[in-house]
């Protein structure tokens, strides 16, 4: 799949047609059209904050809960190059443009304490996953009528699961359209391929053995450093590199005070990178 979003605003870029341009016509993949045009912001004394509001206005004509994509926006729009100031390779701006956005309130003026990149990549063999599952998309689960909590909810309901700390797996399969369209999640864990489905959890999904780009979220508490690692995966300027062949979150004994949560994230990439 070769999508990416906009470094501005975090709108997936699927088609030529919502690509920005250049001064001299020429296309860019980093940025929207109605962001960036003809070499220039369309806003270039935006803030932060005005984006995120500005986009989230947006998102709620869409029809999507109000509060659940200025959520969204503010863990995913500091990652973007945009607004990571410590970035060098920016397009440029005059010096009136930089004067007028530096001192604006909002503004992101330090290094985010989690890189939208990867800390490192690692090829793993294949993977039995055993759980239960559900069909969804980034905007069901963002508009607050997801099932991907219920998932969660009802796993840990179950009398049959492997001790506290052993890995549990968020495994994201079966994509329809890169980040846009359909895709499957099943919340499980491992299970040999000698062992039995346990009671009630009987969904299987086999992972292909891949090679992943990892990112590791900060500690803190888990709905929040989760959404930020996704943040950082969907501000990740090599979506080009991303195969969908499985994804997943893993948690381990680093998840087992939900007040202090680390987690990783594997996004499947090609090798050659």
């Amino acid at each position: 799949m070769n999508v990416t979003v906009c470094q501005s605003c975090g709108m997936p870029l699927t088609t030529p047609a919502q690509f920005g341009t250049e001064a001299d016509g020429s296309t860019t993949r980093e940025y929207c059209i109605y962001c960036y045009k003809e070499g220039e912001f369309a806003q270039p004394g935006i803030s932060l904050e005005g984006m995120t509001e500005m986009c989230t206005a947006i998102l709620k004509d869409g029809g999507m809960d109000e509060e659940s994509a200025r959520s969204m926006l503010r863990n995913q729009l500091p990652f973007l190059k945009r607004w990571r100031t410590n970035t060098t390779d920016q397009p440029e701006v005059s010096p009136a443009e930089n004067s007028a956005t530096s001192a604006i309130p909002g503004q992101v003026t330090t290094t985010q304490s989690l890189s939208a990149q990867p800390v490192r990549y690692v090829t793993l063999p294949g993977k039995r996953l055993a759980g239960i599952s559900a069909r969804t998309t980034n905007a069901i689960e963002i508009s607050g009528k997801g099932c991907i909590q219920g998932l969660w909810n009802n796993y840990f309901a179950s009398e049959h699961l492997p001790a506290p700390e052993a890995a549990r797996y968020g495994c994201y399969t079966d994509y329809t359209d890169g980040i846009t369209g359909e895709y499957t999640i099943l919340v499980g864990h491992e299970v040999s391929s000698e062992e039995s489905l346990p009671e009630g959890l009987g969904d299987i999904l086999l992972l292909p053995p891949a090679t992943y780009a990892v990112f590791t979220s900060r500690k803190g508490p888990m709905a929040e450093v989760v959404s930020e690692a996704w943040g950082a995966v969907w501000a990740w300027e090599k979506q080009i590199d991303r195969t969908f062949t499985g994804d997943f979150e893993l948690y381990d004994e680093r998840s087992l005070n939900p007040e202090s949560v680390q987690v990783d994230i594997y996004i499947a990439v090609r090798q050659s990178r």
